[in-house]
């Protein structure tokens, strides 16, 4: 009976830290009287680059400027960027004390104009109203905001990330962090006004951070400004690691440790209670059911409710497939691949690799 509860605990943990926390996808017609910058940092992106470009084309609220920051790229990034005719700019020579994609945005944002300013990943990829939305639910919450996107993915091995990127979720979703007076934001996406990100010194005041988009979203709440965040579901994608498992690995563990410490404890604890539960229902009723033990009911019972959950969160989630959300354990062990190589990367070399640099994190104020 206790096994039982446990799992019930666990699942309520589960709902406790997810919100339904959508863009505005009202059809009401949004005509901004403010000029809108959109802001790409780009490194080696030739695979996503033109879907988000594409997508940029078909909205139904056009920005004053698309850029898009060539961050020493080796392949055809720059290429793609002056084909779709946005402005391109070249990173220059990455300053001591800075990481590649902090560079890459500040540099962006020196160029650009706009009273708006929407920070994108190059793997983003926008619905048709997708800006729009956006720029209506900043005006609606004031501040800045910033979007977890639902993951598309196309390959089995970027399905393995679906416990992750719960995970994800529910630490941008979570009242705890909600009601947080150092809310984080989700890099891939945000939207701030050029006064508020001026007034905390954008970029510059994160300019070293690994995990510059929760220290981003820190700088803005201490200044007073307000910080909401929201899922993508319908309206913001993206596809991560289309390269590769590697790349997925890499890109997952660079920021599993250091986000993890910088989520409140209550956060921290209700995903524990989560992750445990669904770890031992998803490893312990396979197992059980071989052997026919007089423990399997309970166990299978817990193995139901982890998975009709996940079977409702995969909808805000991305698209996962069905052998994964039934098969969840798979996935849970994809999660501890990553979090002990982002232990050792962290706690042994003091540094995370990603996009062929290495980026020392020993002396992060995260850590």
């Amino acid at each position: 009976m206790g096994i039982i509860v446990f799992f019930m605990i666990g699942c309520i943990s589960g709902f406790v830290l997810f919100k339904r926390a959508c863009l505005n996808k009202s059809d009401e017609a949004f005509v901004p009287a403010y000029k809108v910058s959109v802001i790409i940092p780009a490194r080696n992106e030739e695979h996503n680059l033109p879907y988000l470009l594409e997508s940029l084309k078909k909205q139904t609220l056009t920005p004053y400027e698309i850029i898009v920051v060539d961050d020493f790229s080796s392949d055809k990034t720059s290429e793609i960027a002056c084909r779709y005719g946005v402005k391109l700019v070249k990173n220059t020579e990455l300053p001591e004390g800075w990481t590649g994609k902090n560079w890459a945005v500040w540099n962006g944002f020196m160029q650009s104009s706009g009273d708006v300013i929407v920070f994108l990943d190059a793997d983003v990829r926008l619905a048709p109203r997708g800006l729009e939305a956006l720029l209506k639910s900043r005006e609606e919450c004031g501040g800045v905001i910033s979007v977890v996107p639902y993951h598309h993915t196309e390959k089995f091995y970027e399905r393995l990330s679906l416990v992750p990127c719960i995970m994800g979720i529910f630490a941008f979703t979570s009242p705890f962090e909600q009601r947080s007076n150092h809310k984080s934001l989700y890099g891939s996406c945000i939207v701030a006004t050029r006064e508020d990100y001026e007034r905390i010194n954008g970029h510059q005041s994160v300019r070293g951070e690994v995990m510059d988009d929760m220290t981003l979203g820190k700088r803005f709440s201490q200044e007073g400004i307000n910080v909401q965040n929201f899922i993508g579901h319908g309206l913001v994608s993206f596809r991560m690691y289309p390269k590769g498992i590697k790349s997925e690995i890499q890109g997952f563990s660079k920021g599993a440790v250091l986000g993890m410490v910088n989520l409140s404890l209550p956060t921290v604890m209700l995903i524990a209670v989560w992750a445990v539960g669904l770890l031992l229902s998803g490893v312990m009723a396979p197992l059980l059911l071989l052997t026919n033990h007089p423990w399997l009911y309970p166990f299978l019972l817990g193995y139901i409710m982890f998975t009709l959950q996940i079977l409702y969160l995969v909808k805000y989630t991305g698209n996962y497939g069905i052998i994964i959300p039934l098969l969840h354990f798979i996935s849970f062990m994809f999660f501890i691949l990553v979090m002990a190589y982002s232990v050792y990367q962290v706690s042994f070399r003091g540094c995370v690799a990603w996009k062929g640099r290495q980026i020392n994190v020993r002396s992060r104020k995260s850590l």
